[in-house]
């Protein structure tokens, strides 16, 4: 079955970019843990990373990123196989942060939105 343009239309593009972060939440069983983690493939809305931990879709992980020294919570949005590095996960931020990663040449599409202008009275 074909996909259309749209559905293969990214929110942001993607960059392929190995780090460390500390991810902190809880596991299945409901246990708070704060582990390192590795990255695999970035972007201003998330990221998908190795992470040695068992948790469930949906739940919160608080990313902190050395570069910028910033907090950001994110959701678990897939669940990937597991490997020698941990479980494949795709965590979406709860709010775009393109700032997060603190690339120096970030993609065009990683910029803030503009808010529009307020309408005249």
């Amino acid at each position: 079955m074909a996909t259309s343009e749209a559905e293969n239309k990214r929110r942001s593009s993607r960059v392929f970019a190995r780090m460390h972060v500390r991810a902190a939440g809880r596991d299945t069983r409901g246990h708070k843990f704060t582990k390192q983690a590795e990255t695999i493939v970035i972007n201003a809305h998330g990221a998908l990373l190795y992470l040695d931990a068992e948790i469930d879709m949906g739940s919160l992980v608080t990313l902190r990123s050395p570069a910028t020294e910033e907090d950001q919570e994110s959701r678990v949005v897939y669940i990937g196989g597991a490997s020698e590095r941990g479980m494949r996960l795709g965590l979406e931020f709860v709010s775009p942060a393109p700032h997060f990663w603190g690339i120096d040449f970030p993609p065009s599409d990683w910029k803030a939105p503009v808010p529009p202008p307020a309408p005249s009275a």
